[in-house]
């Protein structure tokens, strides 16, 4: 066999793939740590000023719907820009003003200035930041590597994004027990090795870019999604089932006035989840999933709200643990499956779109799931909060399971034939 032509076997050993994938990874990691402590320090001061825990809620779901708002607004557009300009670039940019609000937040909280307009007005810019790195990420992935080892490469970058997503609160949770300011330093410091890390990446191939006006893009990329049922039942599960049973907003109430556990229970809450989340990710790293691909998906989801219903009830610390933990289990299992049949069902020229439009539906669960979350505990309680969006979730599976037959019905992650030619 001739060396030269000779396919990789494993994306590993492809050196632009090992840039990216570390540089997802730290980016990852930098935003939900920072995300953590913001939420964190948010529900402290609002509980110093005064305000009864559901006022404080109240405060947490603002921070949500501060960030959701300039990601709802601007995604569509940051996928064109990721379909019409050089993605790397693109990602940098974003990743620098992250930089900037990581260290302002640093500064602030060092010198004992924060305040929540502070906090609020850094939660618009990193949804600004976010809405156009995302798209740009998500898009470039496929460019990296052969055709023949796109399921393996598109499948590790998923686990490096959900491995930086339930992580990155920990590491912020433990941080924070030495010093209030660190988690925001050292979040800086990830940003700026994520920077370095996306400059070693070489010239990837580009789509060609269209002459199309760009608002016909834009609606290009939603109506490919509407039309392909494979692609919109997949968004819209992680949509609505996350946007419901999303408990993470609320960790600073559980453990400052449920648990009772303090700073180092936040810790400790935030990590359950990625020892889940680790656990499923080294699993599939050696067994990688074949079979029935899409009725897995569906019965995790299922599992997400059920764990997140008794974690809840529950007011044992040790209970409530092994509830996340089979929380990021969940989570990290129906990612790996939904990004995967995303990225293989959508051809590159719309790629950034699509990656735009499942970005919008993941800020959608998670940012306005948050505003949803802290704005439903402060009308009937945080544990009724999570109890009744765990039960949602399940009603979520339920109905996609009739609304979208092809999800339980998909087997393999074979895309189409025509997106491989």
């Amino acid at each position: 066999m001739n060396t030269a032509t000779a396919i990789p076997s494993h994306p590993f050993r492809i050196h632009n793939y090992r840039a990216f994938w570390a540089a997802r990874l730290c980016m990852t990691l930098s935003q939900y740590s920072m995300m953590l402590i913001i939420g964190w320090q948010t529900y402290n001061i609002a509980r110093a000023d005064g305000m009864s825990v559901g006022d404080a809620s109240g405060q947490l779901a603002m921070i949500g719907l501060l960030q959701f708002v300039p990601l709802f607004v601007l995604t569509p557009f940051s996928g064109l820009a990721a379909d019409r300009f050089d993605r790397r670039s693109l990602a940098r940019i974003t990743v620098g003003l992250q930089l900037l609000c990581a260290a302002a937040l640093a500064f602030a909280t060092y010198h004992g200035h924060i305040d929540l307009w502070i906090i609020f007005s850094v939660a618009v810019l990193l949804g600004v930041a976010r809405a156009f790195s995302g798209p740009a990420l998500s898009s470039l992935a496929p460019n990296l590597v052969p055709k023949q080892i796109l399921p393996n490469a598109i499948a590790l970058s998923s686990i490096s994004w959900q491995s930086g997503m339930i992580i990155g609160p920990a590491l912020g949770g433990y941080l924070y027990v030495s010093g209030e300011w660190i988690p925001y330093a050292a979040s800086a410091g990830l940003f700026v090795l994520t920077i370095v890390l996306l400059s070693l990446i070489g010239k990837v191939p580009q789509p060609a870019r269209s002459t199309g006006r760009p608002l016909k893009q834009v609606r290009e990329g939603l109506a490919y999604v509407v039309h392909n049922k494979m692609v919109l039942g997949s968004i819209t599960l992680d949509l609505f089932a996350v946007f419901l049973a999303g408990a993470t907003a609320l960790f600073p109430v559980f453990a400052r006035d449920i648990l009772e556990v303090g700073s180092r229970g936040l810790s400790q809450l935030a990590m359950a989840p990625a020892i889940g989340a680790a656990i499923v990710a080294l699993w599939f790293s050696f067994r990688p999933l074949k079979n029935n691909v899409g009725l897995k998906m569906l019965l995790a989801v299922a599992a997400f709200g059920g764990a997140t219903i008794v974690f809840g009830f529950s007011r044992w610390m040790p209970l409530s643990l092994a509830m996340l933990v089979i929380v990021g289990a969940a989570d990290m299992f129906s990612v790996y499956i939904r990004q995967s049949l995303i990225q293989l069902h959508t051809p590159d020229e719309k790629r950034g779109r699509v990656s735009a439009v499942s970005q919008m539906t993941i800020s959608a669960s998670n940012e306005f799931g948050d505003f949803f979350s802290g704005s439903l505990a402060f009308l009937i309680g945080p544990v009724a909060a999570v109890v009744v969006g765990g039960a949602g979730a399940i009603a979520t599976v339920a109905a996609w399971t009739k609304l979208f037959p092809v999800l339980r019905n998909t087997k393999t992650f074979d895309p189409p034939r025509d997106l491989l030619d």
